[in-house]
């Protein structure tokens, strides 16, 4: 009989760990489509299409809507990015299986390998989508100036981070509601669609406006990555410490709700979905 043999140190089984988080991101990010390349290529594409609408919308509009001096192009790039990135994280684990996952057959995976391969795999497509275009772009176009390098891909990685709370919170409510989760799953992707900010910010909107847009974690994190992005804009209605703690609370939760359903698995929750 086949046994996987455990590691009697603490520094082989950090290796061990990381080669199975490794292999479990390749075979996510392959799962997608058989051509890895291919599936990079379509989410380019998803972005310029996001792109080229809210261009033309605020074509149309006139780019007072922004009140930022600075590129049109920067301004929509910084929006859209962190929006994809943090829908695709809760996209990803959302529709994660809690406890008939096929993948845990196996000796030496869990839940948490999991769950890491799933959102490294998220998190490994949005990245070379975004090296890719900001290169095209700086090469066929124009150079990008960014103020703040660090400050924007910290909020970046923030963005990922909090899709990823949010993703957790679904994937344990989704073995005992699987119908349920699957429409606020798609009610809470189609409200960042308005609710994110990616068309304007938060200094333009007034106190009863802002009380609207407030809540939602991703609004404050495109806010404040945009102060990082634009040399003359200061964001002051938006912080990016209450996305993170929201982020750590919604992850303590999601997967103390992993834990419980994991406790209570059954074979056939596979027919309920």
């Amino acid at each position: 009989m086949y046994y996987f043999k455990r590691n009697q140190t603490l520094l082989g089984g950090a290796f061990t760990t990381a080669e199975l988080i490794f292999h479990a991101v390749v075979r996510n990010v392959r799962s997608q489509h058989s051509n890895a390349v291919l599936a990079i290529l379509i989410n380019i594409l998803q972005v310029l299409a996001l792109v080229a609408v809210f261009y033309t919308i605020m074509s149309f509009m006139g780019t007072r809507v922004a009140k930022i001096r600075g590129e049109l192009v920067l301004f929509l790039l910084s929006g859209v990015f962190l929006f994809l990135t943090h829908i695709k994280a809760v996209g990803s684990l959302s529709g994660l299986s809690t406890g008939n996952n096929p993948m845990m057959l196996h000796s030496p995976m869990n839940m948490m390998v999991v769950l890491l391969a799933t959102a490294c795999g998220s998190l490994y497509t949005q990245m070379m989508t975004i090296i890719i275009i900001l290169f095209l772009y700086s090469v066929a176009i124009s150079p990008i100036e960014i103020q703040d390098p660090g400050g924007a891909f910290a909020m970046l990685m923030l963005a990922w981070f909090t899709g990823c709370s949010v993703g957790v919170v679904f994937m344990a409510l989704s073995p005992w509601f699987p119908t349920t989760v699957t429409m606020l799953s798609n009610i809470y992707r189609r409200l960042n669609m308005i609710f994110s900010g990616k068309m304007f910010v938060a200094n333009a909107l007034g106190g009863a406006m802002l009380g609207m847009f407030a809540w939602n974690p991703l609004f404050h994190i495109i806010d404040q990555c945009r102060g990082f992005v634009f040399r003359n804009y200061f964001p002051r209605n938006t912080s990016w410490e209450y996305a993170l703690w929201v982020g750590i609370v919604l992850l303590m939760i999601g997967l103390l709700g992993i834990f419980f359903s994991r406790q209570h698995v059954s074979q056939s929750w596979g027919a309920r979905r």
